[in-house]
Formats: C-alpha cells, structure tokens, sequence
C-alpha cells in the first residue's frame, strides 16, 4: 500500500479502522518531503520529530477511544502565515526570520484539537503578496507538473505539496485568490470560505477585510470535512460569523438535477482565456447539463473593474498592516545605521526603522506598501481608496442580484495555465490580471471553489471555479461532489 496517495479521507478511515497508524502515515509523508523537496521547495519549516511524537499520541488516543474527530490521525501542512508555537512563523519575509510566535493561531488550535498532523509550514510570496510564490524571500517553489514552471501563489507551497505527494492536505490562505489559483496551476482543489466563516487570530494580516483562511485537497470530501474542523465562531476575531459550523459532508452525495448554475459569458469569451480552459470549461458545463443542472446566463456588469478595485484596498490594508514591522519589538531588527550618533536619539530611531524595513521587506511588499500609502494619503483618499471602497459595493450587489436566479456560478479559476518561472515577475501588471476571475469572490465575501477539470495537451493541470452565496459553501461542495462522481474523478500525482 502506497500511503501517500491516497485522500485524507481514505486515511482517515484507515486509521479509524487499525489498518495504519498515524506514526506510519506521518513518517511516509516525512520520507517523501525529504526525497523531493529539494526539487519542489515547497516547505520553508518541517517540525519532523515534533510530528511523529504528536502522531503516536493521537494513536494512543485512538485506542482509548478518546478522540473521534473524522480526520483524527491525518498529516496536514500549514501556509507560513498562520501562528505556531513550535517553528517560526516567518510569511517568507526576512524581516520576520527566525520568529517564534508566543500564541496559535485559532485553525491551529482547532487543527490539533481534532488530532490532525501538523507537519510543517509551507513556502509563499512574502506576506501573501504574490501570485507565484517568486516573491518568497528564502526560496523558489516550482509546479510538481512542471519544474520549470510556478504552481501560483500566494499559497504556492501549500498547494504544490498537494500535488507533489508531500502531504494529503493543507491549509492556504485566499486575499484575491490565492487559495484559488494554486489549486487550479496544481490540479488540485482549494476552498475560500465566506469571509468570516475561518477565524483570521493568528493569521499574520495582508488585507484584513478581504484575508480568508482555507482548506486545500485532492478531493471535495476532503475539502468539506477540513472546513468543518477549521470553521465556527471565535470570540477572538470581531469579524468572525457567530454562527456555529454546519455538516458539510453529510449532504455531498445528493443529486444535483434542478440546481440552477449561472454562467458569465463575457468571462468565458474573454480574449485573454487559453483556449484549452475555454474548452474545458464549456466541456464541464455539459456534464452539469446532464446531471438535470439548468444553465443560466448571468451578468455581473462591475467585474471589469475588480481588479483596480482590488488594487487600491489591498495595498491600501498591506500599507497600515505592515506599518507595525519596524524593528522596535520582534523581527528583524538592522544592524546598520546612517547616523554617526549610536545614541538612542530620534535621528538614529529613524535610521532604525528606515533601514530594517528597507532590508527586511522585499520588492513587492515595498511595492504594494508604497501604492497603498499614496492611495490612503491626504488629497489622494477620496479620489481613490473612498471610491474603490464604493466601486466593491457594487461588485456585492452584482453578485447578490445573479444569487437571486441562480444556486452557483461557474466560470474559469485562472486566464492561463501555470506560466513559466521568470515570465511575469518583472511585470507586476501581467502578474496582478493573473487575478482576474478570483479577486471578486475576495471584493463581495462569497465563497468561492477551485477544482480540476482537466489537462492542457502539454499536461498542465486545468482548474474551474464555482462561487456561491454568502455562508453557502454547502452549494458549492455540492456541486464540486457531483462533477466529480460524474467524470469519476481520481487523484492524479506528477512523476518527480
């Protein structure tokens, strides 16, 4: 039995039932992180010894019968922007090397309690600024499909050890579609939830009115069973829903005739589409048909300015955010100073601060900072940021109206399939309209589903993204779950 490719669910079962324990499971996983993330880079921390102690526990707790939590016993990997207590806590950025968070995160807190394996935490774009995981200030992390191409970002890592073998399931995070378009460059499937269903305690802020925790996996079962271990109200977090987390997986398998699935047109004719994801598309939009689904033609006359929208209130949240990494308190703190006098005076302050951010940050967090500074200036706020803020209600309303006719709307994750490493690092406008059909789930607070559906004829892995209603995440596994069972969908891993 080859232990690493199966779901989480599958292991799940198996170690309910005595055929493995999570000491062997975890150990397999470690095995295959340490033969081929040299290659891959999807890691930045592996907690290997921590790891196996805390799987022989949930063994013996197994046996005791003291935890019977679905996904008990099961390796999972964490994007490194989610507060541990055990391995740094860096988001890829130099200025935050070597930290050591003093508190979890609450998805960690609730992760252990359920007795899933943290066994480590996954390489992204720096503070989640990125949409290929270039932008990581400690290493490259290459697509297990393709080695010379990205598998996305910001969420790179977690979603390219997915599809590498390296462990069955992850933990991303999703500002304008970085859970999202990962999973579709990786052929994988990853979940935005509503914003607010996840808490974000202890998850190191990018845009706080548009971050989303959320789960990533090779199947739909697996995606909804994570959702419901991470999902729920916490006090903690003053934009968390109080609302307890419902059971997704129970109604997966119901039949889908009489969904209604509405449609963009102007998305799917976009002139900037692959030809491939358009085919694809149109293919999986037959199989909905099939399954009894009507198919609706819906408008959402706003999305042409997501992302200019997206672009002026996320960096104009990255700028107030990242306002807190100075030097003074924890990080990384410079060495260096411009001033003669190493007193404690303001002028060498200063020179403190200027230095440790200027080392400590790498070029897109500089660039996104410098962006949102100027949109949130004096003179400058209204004619930008207040009208972006304006411009996003809009998108809501958008959305709400093509709700009302419609159960989900079915459209491509992703412009492309994964690019080549280098090909669009130098142009950040061509990186940023890599965002084009995700950033509008993140603008409204929907949820938002990316799941394969498909190959390029050179063998890249193809995604499609479904969105719903607000908290209705259970449409959307739905749906998901149907797809799949109808094409028989079955994991696929890269030769490495």
């Amino acid at each position: 039995m080859n232990l690493i490719n199966l779901t989480a669910t599958e292991i799940a079962k198996q170690i309910h039932s005595r055929q493995i324990t999570s000491e062997q499971v975890t150990r397999a996983f470690l095995d295959r992180i340490v033969a081929t993330d040299t290659r891959i880079g999807a890691f930045l921390h592996v907690g290997a010894e921590r790891a196996v102690a805390q799987a022989a526990r949930v063994d013996q707790a197994i046996a005791r019968g003291q935890i019977d939590s679905p996904l008990a016993g099961v390796p999972i990997a964490i994007k490194d922007v989610l507060c541990t207590t055990t391995e740094p806590t860096t988001a890829a950025s130099k200025i935050l090397q070597n930290y050591i968070s003093a508190y979890k995160a609450t998805v960690v807190e609730k992760l252990e309690s359920a007795g899933l394996v943290i066994l480590g935490k996954t390489n992204l774009d720096e503070f989640a600024m990125g949409g290929s995981t270039e932008n990581s200030g400690y290493k490259l992390t290459r697509n297990p499909w393709d080695l010379t191409r990205t598998p996305g970002g910001s969420s790179g890592g977690s979603a390219a050890c997915i599809a590498a073998a390296q462990a069955p399931i992850s933990l991303g995070t999703d500002t304008g579609g970085s859970i999202r378009q990962p999973a579709a460059f990786c052929g994988i499937c990853g979940l935005k939830p509503t914003y607010g269903r996840v808490s974000r305690y202890g998850l190191l802020a990018f845009a706080s009115s548009l971050d989303q925790i959320g789960p990533m996996a090779h199947s739909i079962e697996d995606l909804a069973k994570l959702l419901e271990v991470i999902g729920g109200h916490d006090p903690r977090d003053s934009t968390s829903i109080p609302q307890s987390m419902p059971n997704l997986s129970s109604g997966l398998m119901k039949p889908i005739a009489g969904m209604k699935i509405g449609i963009v047109r102007e998305q799917i004719e976009n002139d900037g589409l692959d030809s491939e994801i358009r085919q694809k598309l149109l293919e999986s939009i037959e199989v909905y048909r099939s399954q009894g689904v009507k198919i609706v033609d819906v408008e959402l006359p706003n999305a042409q300015y997501s992302i200019a929208t997206y672009y002026i209130i996320a960096p104009g949240e990255a700028s107030s955010n990242l306002s807190r990494y100075s030097g003074a308190h924890y990080g990384y703190r410079s060495s260096t100073t411009d001033s003669k006098d190493t007193t404690a005076n303001a002028s060498s302050l200063i020179d403190m601060y200027c230095n440790t951010r200027g080392e400590g940050f790498g070029p897109e967090v500089k660039r996104r900072i410098m962006l949102g500074t100027y949109t949130l200036s004096a003179g400058y706020y209204d004619a930008y940021y207040l009208k972006a803020l304006k411009v996003r209600r809009l998108i809501r309303q958008d959305f709400d109206k093509a709700f009302q006719e419609v159960d989900c709307i079915l459209g491509p994750t992703t412009p492309t399939p994964a690019f080549s490493i280098g090909e669009k690092v130098d142009d950040p406008v061509q990186m940023y309209l890599v965002d084009l059909f995700t950033v509008g789930a993140n603008l409204a607070g929907i949820p938002a589903l990316a799941i394969p559906n498909g190959f390029t004829k050179a063998g890249l892995p193809i995604g499609m993204q479904l969105q719903a209603a607000p908290l209705r995440e259970d449409l959307l596994l739905h749906a998901g779950y149907a797809y799949q069972s109808s094409i028989q969908y079955q994991p696929t891993w890269p030769t490495i």
